[in-house]
């Protein structure tokens, strides 16, 4: 075992490395030659990449659960859910390919896990059924990882081919007609405005089908 590698220093050179370079770098042996050891030695530790990503999800998603926790209780279920919205989106952005490091990953922290049981005890106390409040913060959680994948690849497409999403070049690209199309194109698109406007649809969805 090489001295001074443990999983908590793998997971920190982890996140260095995906932060600098993005998830396709990601490898075990770029993240041992960070370390400075031979990519065994990292075995001790993580079993293969599958096993870092999680260790890597459950990190993410444990500052979420803190930061979580910190915020009062009493201030509705659609307040909460909108809180863990924007936090987990924060904490995604945080990284470099953040949403995707989630994708298909399994939480190694029992803790992590076990936060989700208030939660759902206190939608269930506003009249969830459990299978509501289950698919309750799922469907927030998938929204989030999809939106920021597209929010992340577009603030990179716009450092390194600033005119990969011109208006201007997308309308010459239609051609005549498409007036509807080209309007949208042109509106004012701020990205964290619209990520609010798109989590009220998913929170009045929810609403509507907790009071139907």
């Amino acid at each position: 075992m090489a001295k001074g590698i443990n999983k908590e220093r793998i997971v920190a050179a982890a996140l260095e490395l995906l932060n600098e370079k993005g998830m396709d770098a990601l490898t075990v042996r770029a993240l041992a030659a960070r370390l400075d050891v031979r990519a065994p030695a990292l075995y001790w530790h993580i079993r293969n990449k599958q096993e870092l990503l999680d260790e890597m999800s459950t990190f993410v998603m444990r500052r979420v659960t803190d930061a979580l926790s910190k915020i009062p209780p009493g201030a509705g279920w659609r307040a909460n859910l909108a809180d863990y919205g924007r936090i987990l989106r924060m904490e995604y952005l945080c990284h470099r390919d953040g949403a995707r490091i989630f994708s298909g990953t399994r939480l190694s922290d029992p803790d992590v896990v076990k936060a989700k049981e208030s939660w759902l005890a206190r939608f269930i106390a506003v009249g969830f059924t459990l299978a509501d409040a289950d698919d309750a913060i799922d469907v927030v959680t998938a929204f989030v990882v999809g939106f920021v994948i597209e929010e992340q690849e577009r603030m990179q497409s716009d450092e390194t081919a600033p005119g990969r999403y011109s208006a201007a070049g997308r309308d010459a690209w239609l051609g005549e007609g498409a007036d509807l199309i080209k309007a949208v194109g042109r509106l004012p698109d701020d990205r964290h405005a619209r990520f609010g406007r798109h989590l009220d649809i998913i929170l009045d969805g929810l609403a509507a089908r907790l009071h139907r």
